[in-house]
């Protein structure tokens, strides 16, 4: 007979709409989500809270989850020990930055899957990140932990309320002190440069040792910084990053696309899921970087990431965009079986069964051996091979005696092949949820591909992501946006960064298709984030608006890691609307909440390296280019194209029509006179209120902006 204790039941997260969430749901822990009837219940049985908060393709959470949360014995002690809540960090970065800052404070590092124990008030009293289900090196297994801080509650009550109370206080004042301000000057952008310079890598590229994770915001600033002071050591170190990059195991050299981060320090095995974000990143940095250099190796890169996204990661039904694939999937052959890159990696025996004769050419190209590549500490990837690119396919050409470009179309050839056959394997798990933020960078890269590439399909998917996001997360009688939309519902009040990335992203499409829509959104996106997130006393944003009583602290973030902070992307999305639009209240703004941030950007300038680009549009002046004249105006796409196809970080196009000019012209009195040529469009490449003389001549154009 079953033992009934042990069959699998359905918990309270079978409700939510959370891929993590819903994970979980079937765990015979008695998972609740985040909310009153967990807080609710918590204070009712005087029980502490563990509180889980992971993401759905995350792979030690889903290590924690089969070890201890799926454990029969381990669940029971948790359910007679705790109120237990699960907390997906990519709807919830609210809950997830506040025990976050208390995690790191007192163990001093962090990372996912978080584990935290509250007290019923939710004030943090214990925590870590993942544990391991029975005791080693000294390190106590997950049930003792949980007896212990059970114990402790029950023996020791006071001194664990009066410890969380401590702790919390002292978090929020050292979040909440502010330094002295400083001022800041170009030596802030030179000092920048030079800590960027002395992290570099110049043997694999990247920034610091093994693992080593993409950090696009560097290569922002860094581009930046080349193209006003035209040191070309500030590009070659992005662009010798993003080419080991791109030969290594970190790019998908089948489908497309980045993954998350490297395990060692020379690109080569990654771990493998695919974040949204990292492809809308990492695209812009390529399409820049090819704007710098002309290197088409960067272009093929960034078309072939984003059409990855499109491919994999768009939904057809919103024509929005899904958060990320999971590392883990399924073993071919062995589909109740999952190991991380399972999806990905190949033995010899698979490429030469598949490839016939061309396998031995492939193999040599990419770097495939016998009994595998991949240096593995766990093992999984033991014998298989991750696909790299050797340094020198020349070489190659000539050892093999082809033409480098016959090589080219054999490898093409033989990846078109590989990539049809592994579409047949179990593919991993996708996180299907939609994310204000990350679709906000994604639409920006479509709009920059469409610029620079001058790609109708890139512009059509940016426009109707935008479409979708204003328009079902957005709700104009409440005048709020709204973070998640999964499943047929939207939820979640968005936060500053949700503001941020899509006021950047309406201002970015503005860019690519002139429509004054986008522009009017941004700036009504800018206004609600100020009133929701701004400190009009002391400057800069909160991360939340406050409303929620359960998030006790209100923290300002200005860390730009794996995705720029919310702070940094609405001040430069403020300046830039200052000088597209005439909203002067929005750049005095703007260069308050660099007044906050200025001590540590003047100590610390690599924290916060999208800040730096933010400041660097404060300190130099912002040129828009104006081209007046209507679309069908001959010569107007003309001088559009050679705006659009260089790199020009510090100025704007806007279309100088009789539209424009009604919404803006008492704003901008400078565009009011500015018109076509006897039905030819014409060029104002302005500074302020100062222009230069115009032309409807797109070299003489390129002149002026390459000037």
């Amino acid at each position: 007979m079953a033992d009934k204790s042990k069959e699998r039941t359905s918990n309270r997260l079978a409700e939510q709409k959370s891929p993590y969430l819903l994970q979980h749901a079937q765990n015979p822990v008695d998972w609740y989500p985040w909310g009153d009837e967990a807080f609710a219940a918590a204070k009712a049985a005087n029980k502490p809270i563990f509180l889980s908060v992971g993401y759905s393709t995350c792979h030690w959470c889903h290590v924690m989850e089969r070890e201890s949360f799926e454990n029969h014995e381990t669940a029971a002690l948790m359910n007679e020990l705790f109120i237990n809540i699960k907390v997906d960090r990519e709807e919830r970065p609210d809950v997830d930055r506040v025990y976050m800052a208390y995690v790191q404070a007192t163990t001093g590092s962090g990372g996912w899957p978080m584990s935290v124990w509250l007290t019923p008030e939710l004030k943090p009293y214990f925590g870590g990140t993942y544990f391991p289900p029975d005791g080693a090196y000294g390190r106590p297994g997950f049930p003792t932990v949980l007896d212990q801080l059970a114990r402790a509650w029950r023996d020791r009550r006071q001194d664990v309320i009066d410890s969380a109370d401590d702790v919390l206080s002292k978090l929020a004042d050292a979040i909440s002190a502010r330094d002295e301000p400083q001022a800041l000057s170009a030596e802030t952008l030179e000092s920048g440069y030079r800590r960027f310079k002395s992290q570099y890598d110049p043997r694999q590229g990247g920034f610091g040792g093994a693992p080593k994770f993409p950090r696009p915001v560097t290569h922002n600033f860094l581009l930046r910084y080349f193209a006003r002071e035209e040191k070309s050591d500030a590009a070659q170190m992005v662009t010798h990053t993003l080419r080991q990059m791109s030969a290594g195991g970190m790019y998908d050299h089948l489908g497309g696309g980045y993954h998350r981060y490297s395990v060692d320090g020379r690109w080569h095995v990654p771990h493998f899921e695919k974040m949204l974000y990292d492809q809308a990143q990492l695209a812009i940095s390529l399409i820049e970087a090819h704007q710098v250099g002309g290197d088409n190796l960067f272009a093929e890169r960034a078309k072939a990431t984003l059409d990855y996204v499109l491919r994999d990661l768009h939904d057809e039904k919103t024509n929005a965009f899904y958060s990320a694939e999971d590392a883990d999937s399924p073993i071919p052959q062995k589909t109740d079986e999952q190991a991380e890159g399972a999806f990905y990696v190949w033995t010899k025996a698979e490429l030469e069964g598949h490839l016939g004769e061309e396998a031995d050419l492939f193999c040599a190209a990419y770097g495939v051996k016998r009994d595998g590549n991949a240096i593995d500490p766990h093992g999984e990837l033991a014998g298989k091979n991750v696909l790299h690119e050797i340094d020198d396919l020349e070489a190659l050409a000539e050892t093999r005696k082809i033409d480098i470009d016959e090589l080219q179309r054999r490898l093409a050839a033989a990846r078109a092949t590989l990539f049809s056959e592994r579409e047949t394997r179990p593919r991993p798990h996708l996180d299907d949820k939609i994310i204000c933020s990350w679709n906000g960078m994604i639409i920006s890269a479509l709009a920059r591909a469409a610029r620079a590439f001058g790609s109708t399909t890139y512009l059509q998917a940016a426009q109707r992501a935008a479409s979708f996001i204003t328009g079902e997360l957005f709700d104009e009688d409440e005048g709020l946006l709204y973070r998640r939309y999964s499943r047929g519902e939207r939820a979640f009040e968005a936060y500053l960064e949700d503001y941020a990335e899509l006021c950047s992203a309406l201002i970015e499409l503005y860019q690519a298709d002139l429509d004054a829509r986008w522009l009017k959104q941004a700036e009504v996106l800018a206004d609600r984030a100020i009133a929701l997130f701004g400190d009009g006393e002391q400057g800069a944003f909160f991360s939340t608006s406050g409303r929620d009583p359960s998030v006790l602290l209100r923290i300002k973030d200005e860390y730009d890691g794996a995705e720029p902070s919310g702070n940094s992307v609405l001040t430069a999305a403020l300046l830039r609307l200052a000088a597209l639009g005439g909203r002067q209240d929005f750049e005095a703004i703007a260069r308050k909440s660099l007044d906050y941030f200025s001590a540590r950007l003047t100590d610390s300038p690599t924290i916060a390296p999208q800040m730096l680009v933010a400041f660097e549009l404060a300190h130099f002046p912002i040129g828009v280019l104006m081209i007046a004249g209507e679309n069908d105006d001959a010569g107007f796409e003309e001088l559009k194209s050679a705006f659009d196809r260089g790199f020009y970080p510090r100025v704007l196009v806007a279309r100088a029509d009789e539209q424009f000019k009604r919404s803006y012209g008492d704003r901008l009195p400078q565009i009011i006179e500015m018109k076509s040529d006897a039905g030819q469009a014409r060029a104002y490449l302005c500074e302020g209120q100062r222009c230069q003389e115009p032309t409807t001549d797109p070299k003489r154009l390129a002149e002026q902006l390459a000037s």
